[in-house]
């Protein structure tokens, strides 16, 4: 199906910037810490885990090591998620979108 010229330009423009979007997000680091700093995970914006520190004060109690790794995962994925959502909502501002609409 052939687009009319307006249109066609319109969404290469939405696949460039929908690749753009991707890149930025891909980008995202964000370090995230449980326990007073005894668990920190590092993980990027795609939510793959990219290292894990742990105080070896920590490894004593497993409980209470299971409980902190949880709880720096979910911290991490938390700020990249906000990340994520600020970096969507700053490219698409620019579009003329209605508000709330991301």
């Amino acid at each position: 199906m052939k687009l009319p010229g307006n249109m066609n330009a319109m969404m290469q423009q939405a696949q460039r910037m929908q690749q753009k979007m991707q890149e930025e997000i891909a980008a995202i680091r964000v370090e995230a810490s449980a326990g007073g700093g005894m668990v920190t995970v590092q993980m990027n914006g795609s939510k793959q885990c990219l290292g894990v520190k742990i105080d070896p004060e920590a490894a004593g109690d497993a409980e209470m090591l299971q409980d902190m790794v949880h709880a720096a995962f979910n911290e991490a994925i938390k700020q990249v998620d906000e990340q994520s959502q600020a970096k969507t909502r700053a490219m698409l501002g620019g579009m003329g979108l209605p508000p709330g609409l991301f």
